[in-house]
């Protein structure tokens, strides 16, 4: 029962913003434009982390209502974290640096992306699908 409660992803204000953001970016530069640019947007709590391990930390210790996943992050990538937000019904975007060339598996074929660098505007969109849902 305690597990449970600490799974539940934070409750948002009725906006069309997310109130927590999970950012998973290895490059610290990249991450703290998507936290600022995110809180710009109205998101009331952002975290951020740079790997798999603490992803699913993070994920585990309160679930977000929306994450950011960087494709390809140092010597790994996060489709480890997508399928435990796919599991868990949160809704994601793909970023990656490499386009169309990015190698998605074909399960998250149909997952949003943003290319980086991405404009607010995308990345506001973004955010807008997540509450369309």
């Amino acid at each position: 029962m305690l597990q449970a409660a600490m799974m539940a992803p934070a409750v948002s204000d009725g906006s069309n913003c997310p109130a927590d953001v999970l950012i998973v970016e290895d490059d610290p530069i990249i991450a703290i434009d998507f936290e600022d640019r995110l809180l710009g947007f109205g998101v009331k709590s952002v975290r951020t982390v740079g790997s798999v391990a603490q992803a699913l930390a993070a994920i585990a210790a309160r679930a977000p209502e929306f994450a950011l996943l960087d494709v390809g992050l140092s010597r790994e990538n996060s489709f480890a974290v997508a399928e435990r937000l796919a599991a868990l019904k949160i809704p994601f975007v793909f970023v990656t640096g490499y386009g169309a060339d990015a190698r998605i598996p074909p399960e998250f074929a149909g997952q949003p992306r943003l290319q980086k660098p991405c404009s607010s505007d995308a990345l506001e969109a973004a955010l807008q699908l997540r509450a369309a849902d």
